[in-house]
């Protein structure tokens, strides 16, 4: 593929910032992307907007993210990349960085005025983002209710059974938090003291009931009582707590982001870039789509827009965002095979 030059970047994402009467645009782009509800709220609020405005038709590909990359990777082997699109974690950007387009975030107008603050990266853009947020059934604490990690690890001064996660990036999810709960400054938790870790897993092991396999999973088991508190996805904490029996804390809450990033070598690269510029515009497109999946997206507008009695429910108010802990994913990037084995073993035993 004949590389992408800063100018032809620039003219392709200036287009995309341009009034509707420019909308000349040609062919598709295809986004892969979890389907149900995700794929749902991203057509209302973005997908048909961008048809409208550009004259690009969208075609959203649902998929899991181990599958993406399978085809990405045999894609790439026969010359046939089947996505423009693709959805990312952090760690994914740096593992499959070769096969992801370098962004020029600078030469993107649509990012430098709408875009949340250092969230374009050289292999992508954030697209929705929460935490994994301590969530807790309200009566079930005496006095002072949890207020962080080394609260949650405190089964003495908060008794009763805990839940946690046992899928998506929890190899370093909970390393990572046992360490914040047993005291370690966010400036120090990289490179990762592992055994340091899991001497504080082991010691909350006992007292894990169940551990979670997928967002619905989770709200069942604090709605069935089998535990009192829970490391949840934002999505389902936030509900939770909207119901007024729970509630949850952003504090020191794994950031989990979900990324657009843009595949090289894909059929319609030019659109999936106008695209990535197109998203992040529009506040009251973003303030919907938060609504409907309970995730904030990238737009910098939204937190003003946002009633003071729920603030406190989206991720993206500064305050909430600056009490999400960054990770340091090229490290977790390096290791995350050996850590990933470490906790497989450790459930086993």
């Amino acid at each position: 593929m004949t590389p992408i030059s800063r100018r032809t970047l620039l003219g392709t994402t200036l287009a995309a910032t341009a009034s509707p009467a420019w909308a000349q645009g040609k062919g598709e782009v295809i986004i892969a992307t979890t389907g149900g509800l995700m794929t749902n709220a991203l057509q209302d609020n973005f997908y048909k907007r961008f048809e409208q405005t550009t004259g690009i038709r969208v075609r959203a590909v649902p998929i899991e993210l181990p599958d993406q990359w399978a085809r990405m990777q045999a894609g790439r082997s026969n010359g046939n990349v089947p996505f423009d699109v693709v959805t990312a974690t952090p760690p994914d950007m740096i593992q499959h960085a070769d096969e992801l387009v370098t962004l020029d975030c600078a030469a993107m107008p649509g990012i430098v005025a709408d875009a949340l603050p250092d969230s374009c990266f050289a292999k992508g853009i954030i697209r929705t983002v929460g935490g994994m947020v301590m969530t807790w059934k309200k009566d079930a604490f005496k006095g002072a209710a949890p207020a962080n990690w080394a609260d949650f690890f405190d089964v003495a001064k908060f008794p009763g059974p805990r839940s946690l996660p046992d899928t998506g990036d929890r190899e370093w999810w909970l390393p990572l938090i046992a360490l914040v709960a047993d005291g370690v400054p966010r400036d120090k938790l990289f490179p990762m003291d592992l055994d340091r870790a899991y001497k504080k897993l082991d010691a909350l092991k006992p007292n894990v009931a169940a551990w979670w396999k997928s967002g619905d999973n989770s709200l069942q088991i604090l709605r069935g009582g089998d535990a009192v508190i829970s490391m949840l996805y934002s999505s389902r904490g936030v509900l939770l707590a909207k119901t007024g029996d729970y509630d949850f804390t952003w504090k020191d809450a794994p950031r989990d982001t979900g990324n657009w990033s843009v595949a090289k070598g894909g059929p319609n690269t030019a659109n999936g870039l106008q695209f990535l510029n197109f998203f992040v515009a529009d506040p009251q497109a973003h303030l919907a789509f938060g609504d409907a999946v309970s995730y904030d997206s990238n737009n910098r507008q939204v937190a003003a827009m946002i009633p003071e009695a729920d603030r406190r429910f989206h991720a993206g108010v500064p305050a909430n965002y600056a009490d999400l802990l960054v990770a340091d994913y090229a490290w977790i990037a390096a290791h995350r095979t050996a850590m990933r084995e470490r906790w497989i073993d450790w459930l086993s035993r």
